[in-house]
């Protein structure tokens, strides 16, 4: 095997990670505008599309969604499940690439966890003042 053989499949590898981070960057802001101009979330709840994360293949993408309060969670998913067919055909017309990614929507759990340690790390560090007190 050549050197040329190793940079250019390095080379390809590179651009195929670049474009997908493009194309779920790109699946995030078209699918926000959609969500808020076309369906009706409930009052007082907020909807954040978090990170989008597009498979290898194109063909299928993991919308990671968060909602404030936490507890209305299922009554969103289910409403963006009963609109998902919509959506994806909004989505199809709006993007200029083929095939669209099929999309699916998921809860996030990492912000909630890095919240989590971010609470941590301020505990951690209250008690480290109150130590050198």
């Amino acid at each position: 095997m050549s050197w040329w053989y190793i940079r250019k499949s390095t080379y390809k590898k590179n651009c195929n990670m670049f474009r997908i981070e493009k194309v779920n960057s790109l699946i995030q802001q078209e699918l926000g505008a959609l969500i808020l101009k076309e369906i009706d979330i409930f009052p007082g709840i907020l909807l954040t599309i978090t990170r989008v994360e597009c498979s290898n293949n194109m063909f299928q993408s993991k919308v990671f969604i968060s909602v404030m309060p936490e507890d209305k969670f299922d009554d969103v998913l289910s409403l963006l499940g009963r609109h998902i067919w919509s959506l994806q055909q909004m989505l199809n017309k709006k993007m200029k690439m083929r095939p669209v990614p099929r999309i699916e929507f998921m809860k996030e759990t990492k912000t909630k966890e890095a919240g989590r340690i971010d609470e941590l790390l301020m505990k951690i560090k209250a008690q480290d003042i109150e130590k050198s007190e």
